[in-house]
């Protein structure tokens, strides 16, 4: 009955897709006198455990998804409280989960195990003596009330099935199967802290309303991760269906687009007989909505919740403006954030995916650490990195690796495994960090280095490049406007800088020197390949001007004039977006640092498609996937690829942090910090707070009767430099720990919108789109058959009644026309 170590136990039978979940249960005997008992338990697969009927914790979808083949993390349970003088019994429900069911849009199935396996050791420790009771082979296995489940299926179950006291002392198991062991090997079975999986809130249904097909569809008014928990009557044997999905059909029905080959249906069978309360447990869904079907009697809000699951993280970041919308982009991204960190950082928690992609997590990496602790998770995503990337040579795209092809070294993508170690050392200040993920970021920057090539330049093998740029077609994500080698080179430029310093900050010297020449050979072959000397980018996009911006790949007066040609770009987009992944999280602070903040607030408040603010004026709860996700009618964008609940692009959250709260980090740790907001647009107050590991930093502007009220908190050992927003004086001081305060005298005119005239420069005729369009419209019948759409980028800095004076015949009454519609605008 002991022995000194455990192995994983299964069923006889490989699984296959719809099989039961497997019931396993043990007894034994425990004598007088114990003093404790911890029970160790894991699962290839998802587990929940019992101990003489009680369920053990309340972690849901354990062990979570880790790189199994090297990490599989059990939990240590203190159960000494459960357990009884005689018999007892231990059981444990094991589901498919990550580890044998179907993952990726290929539906590959036994990634990692064929059936799923528990694995258990219980010590009881005795005055005089120590038991180990393993799971072995005395374990029983059978099936019960979990008909099938998967991640992506969805669960069923037939509570007629239940197994009455299956985890209880004196089951009679006698029908059920002895378990045999499972080939695994043991060392790969981990005991750590990594943060758990858990329920985290629960939403109640804001409507129920009739589908034009009769079901009945419960919009909870968010979309999460999670599931939904069902409280019914009715007779044995009625089955109800819940199928879930983001969004609804103009005509409403479920729109499943989004979830691809995901069925994301569960079932309930009732068992009859009183009262029934169930939620699956061995499946997520990604959803705002669920189609209910085969509900007995009338279906109330107060039988329905749903049920917000994902990592148990500490929220350490808030952001909150007058500005409504803007707000909501905010709040947007915190969900997506939420609903993507079930475990493994994901892109999307509702389709066929739900995969750790490299490139996502390394464009939000920033923002993910000022909303949230996230050094459980994200270190621990960063061991399953390390070792996948030392098997396969390089940094899988996505960690764990269960891709249906292989990875290459790529930017933004590859180089997670350095700019996530340095993104998380700046938070937190923990050289620990850093010397951990040393091994991985070096093996990195190696492997890319002995790929450059003759003149310092990364030019060949795949690249992501601006990923999802609007312009990309359809079918190639791949393929935008900015050339994907420049994308490639500044990154890497970026991250060898990085490399070098850490090597530094590590004190290893010969790494720091070598890896500083190499920073400054991919900073000068870069400027010679894609930098015109007076400061011109080869790719005109913004794309191509924000990265060397950004990444100080150019001289100061190079700067200048990218950051000019960059405003100009945006504003001839009608500051609508045009960058993707790698452009994103930059192009805010590329205009703002260039001195176009104006532009950069212009970006972020347009609302016309596609835009950061377009998807919340649809209604959106969470970030798109693509900017267009959903169109303006109201129906999907069918490309394969519209989740509406990614995080990526809600990237530019950092710069909200930054330049409108005003909250920003100047030495690792937040030993130091500026507090500077910079107003603009229609902002009149903003209030960001950060819960830093030294305390809280805090600033808080807001614009009332004439005056800016600022205050700002400073943490317990942290030293701030303080810029009052729009002070008279210009003000810098110094500060200390501590609360301060600010009271002064607004700018004339500071808020009062602007009035058009004649004399407006056509770029700030075109921030007003009905007015702009209105503009255009008289252009079109003033100058027919001429391209007028082009003016804004051609003559955006001439007054408006410039557009009459080319008109000698016609042009008097081409400015009355022109009047007219400023009037109307008024």
């Amino acid at each position: 009955m002991t022995s000194p170590s455990s192995v994983f136990v299964g069923a006889i039978r490989p699984s296959q897709e719809g099989d039961p979940a497997a019931y396993f249960r043990r007894g034994f005997s425990v004598s007088e006198g114990l003093r404790r008992a911890e029970l160790v338990v894991t699962a290839l697969g998802v587990v929940e455990t019992y101990v003489n009927g009680e369920r053990l914790g309340d972690e849901v979808l354990a062990p979570g998804w880790t790189s199994y083949r090297h990490r599989v993390v059990a939990r240590r349970h203190d159960v000494t409280a459960l357990l009884l003088p005689g018999e007892n019994a231990f059981g444990a429900i094991v589901g498919e989960g990550w580890a044998v069911g179907a993952l990726t849009w290929e539906n590959n199935r036994h990634n990692y195990a064929d059936r799923p396996a528990l694995y258990a050791r219980l010590e009881l420790v005795y005055s005089d003596h120590t038991e180990i009771i393993n799971a072995d082979g005395d374990v029983r296995v059978g099936a019960g009330a979990i008909v099938s489940s998967g991640i992506y299926a969805g669960e069923t179950y037939d509570a007629r099935a239940e197994p009455h006291g299956w985890a209880q002392a004196g089951f009679d198991d006698s029908a059920w199967e002895q378990a045999i062991p499972v080939s695994w090997d043991i060392a790969t079975v981990t005991v750590d802290d990594t943060p758990p999986i858990r329920r985290i809130e629960e939403l109640a249904p804001v409507s129920i309303t009739t589908s034009p097909s009769g079901r009945a569809i419960v919009d909870f008014g968010q979309n999460i991760s999670g599931w939904v928990r069902l409280q019914v009557n009715g007779e044995a044997g009625t089955t109800i269906t819940l199928r879930h999905a983001e969004l609804l059909t103009p005509a409403g029905e479920l729109e499943i687009e989004t979830l691809r080959s995901a069925a994301a249906t569960d079932r309930y069978t009732l068992r009859g007989g009183g009262s029934e309360t169930w939620e699956p447990r061995f499946t997520f869904h990604g959803f705002r909505y669920a189609e209910v079907d085969g509900w007995p009697g009338e279906l109330q809000m107060e039988a329905l919740r749903a049920v917000v699951v994902h990592s148990d993280m500490v929220r350490t970041g808030w952001l909150e403006t007058s500005n409504p919308l803007v707000t909501k982009l905010h709040e947007n991204t915190v969900w997506s954030m939420r609903d993507n960190f079930v475990g493994v950082p994901t892109d999307c928690p509702q389709r066929d995916e739900r995969l750790g992609w490299t490139g996502d997590l390394n464009a939000f990496a920033p923002t993910a650490t000022y909303l949230y602790d996230v050094r459980g998770v994200l270190g621990s995503w960063l061991q399953d990195l390390a070792v996948e990337q030392a098997d396969t040579g390089t940094v899988p795209w996505t960690v764990p690796d269960v891709l249906p092809t292989g990875s290459s070294a790529t930017a933004l993508w590859s180089d997670v495994a350095v700019s996530l170690p340095w993104a998380l050392y700046q938070e937190y200040g923990d050289l620990a960090i850093l010397r951990t993920a040393y091994p991985s970021m070096t093996a990195f920057i190696r492997e890319v280095e002995a790929a450059l090539d003759e003149d310092g330049l990364w030019g060949s093998g795949f690249q992501f490049g601006d990923w999802l740029d609007p312009d990309a077609p359809a079918d190639n994500p791949a393929g935008g406007k900015t050339d994907r080698y420049l994308v490639a080179c500044a990154y890497l430029a970026k991250t060898t800088r990085e490399m070098a310093e850490t090597a530094r900050l590590l004190g290893e010297s010969s790494d720091a020197e070598h890896f500083s020449a190499l920073a400054k050979r991919v900073r000068a072959a870069f400027r010679r390949e894609f930098v015109t000397e007076t400061g011109r980018v080869v790719s005109e996009s913004a794309t191509g001007y924000a990265l060397p911006i950004m990444f100080d790949l150019l001289e100061e007066s190079q700067k200048r004039k990218a950051g000019d040609k960059l405003a100009e770009i945006v504003a001839h987009s009608g500051f609508t977006i045009s960058t993707g992944f790698a452009g994103t999280p930059l192009i805010t602070d590329a205009l703002s640092s260039t001195g176009h903040l104006e532009e950069a607030y212009e970006l972020l408040l347009q609302t016309k498609s596609p835009s950061f603010l377009y998807p919340v004026t649809m209604g959106a709860t969470t970030i798109w996937e693509r900017w267009d996700s959903v169109l303006p009618d109201g129906t999907i964008n069918a490309t394969g690829m519209t989740s509406l609940n990614h995080y990526a692009l809600g990237a530019v959250a950092d710069w909200m942090h930054r330049v409108i709260g005003g909250l920003t980090r100047t030495s690792a740790g937040w030993r130091t910090l500026t507090i500077a907001p910079q107003p603009g647009g229609d902002l009149t107050s903003a209030r960001a707070v950060h819960d830093t590991v030294l305390g809280r930093a805090e600033s808080h502007w807001r614009a009332e009767g004439g005056e800016m009220l600022f205050d700002v908190v400073v943490p317990e050992g942290a030293a701030a430099t303080v810029v009052p927003p729009l002070h008279p004086d210009r003000l810098s001081i110094e500060v200390g720990p501590g609360a301060h305060s600010w009271r002064y005298p607004l700018p004339a005119g500071f808020g009062e919108e602007a009035v058009l005239s004649l004399e407006t420069p056509i770029k700030d005729v075109m921030k007003h789109d009905a007015t702009w369009q209105a503009v255009l419209d008289v252009m079109r019948a003033y100058f027919p058959g001429v391209p007028v759409e082009a003016a804004g980028s051609h003559m955006g800095d001439l007054p408006l009644g410039m557009l009459a004076s080319r008109l000698p015949q016609n042009g008097e009454a081409m400015e009355r026309d022109l009047l007219a519609v400023l009037e109307t605008a008024r």
